[in-house]
C-alpha cells in the first residue's frame, strides 16, 4: 500500500528536516552541496519563499499522511518560457512514487495557474531514479534530450548532467 502524500507551499517549520536530509547522498549528483549550517539553509529557503511571493519561483514541501517532511519540489524562473524543475526525496522515502506525484502536481499547477507548457529538467546520467521520472512523464510530455554536459562543481564533484525539455502534449 502506497502512503498518501500532500504537496503544500513550503513552510519554515520544515527547515530542520530540509537541512538535515539535504545531505551528501541527496546532493551526490547535484550542483548544490549540503548546507554548511542551518542558517545557510534558512537564508536560501527564505530567498526561495521571497521569490515565490513574487511568483518567480515555486517551492513546495512534500509531506506524508503523518505531516512528516519527505522532500521538496521546486520550479525556478516561473516567468521564463521554460522554467526549471527540481525535486528531491529523503533517502529513506525514495522509490515510493513521491517524486513522480510531486512532479505531476507542480506541472499541472504551472499549467493551470501560469499557462506553462514547456519545462527544463536536468539530472546526472548516473542518477537512475531521477531519470526514470522522465519515462513516467512521457505519456503527457514530449521529452527532448539535450547534450550531456560534463562539469566539475566548485566543491570538486564531477557531474554528467543531461538536460531535457518537457513539452506538454495536446496543447
Amino acid at each position: 500500500m502506497t502512503r498518501k502524500i500532500r504537496i503544500i507551499p513550503f513552510d519554515m517549520k520544515y527547515l530542520e528536516d530540509y537541512y538535515k536530509y539535504f545531505d551528501e547522498e541527496i546532493t551526490k549528483y547535484q550542483w548544490p552541496d549540503p548546507f554548511e549550517n542551518i542558517e545557510d539553509a534558512r537564508n536560501l529557503l527564505q530567498a526561495f519563499l521571497d521569490e515565490m511571493e513574487k511568483e518567480e519561483t515555486l517551492i513546495f514541501a512534500i509531506v506524508n499522511d503523518e505531516e512528516r517532511f519527505v522532500g521538496s519540489i521546486e520550479m525556478h524562473a516561473v516567468t521564463d518560457v521554460c522554467p526549471e524543475l527540481g525535486v528531491w526525496i529523503i533517502e529513506s522515502e525514495q522509490g515510493k512514487g513521491y517524486a513522480f506525484e510531486a512532479l505531476k502536481y507542480i506541472l499541472e499547477y504551472a499549467y493551470e495557474k501560469y499557462g506553462k507548457t514547456e519545462f527544463f529538467y536536468e539530472a546526472d546520467v548516473r542518477n537512475a531514479g531521477s531519470n526514470k521520472l522522465l519515462a513516467k512523464l512521457s505519456n503527457s510530455y514530449e521529452i527532448i534530450a539535450l547534450e550531456t554536459e560534463e562539469l566539475v562543481t566548485d566543491s570538486g564533484k564531477e557531474l554528467k548532467l543531461q538536460g531535457n525539455e518537457l513539452r506538454r502534449k495536446g496543447v
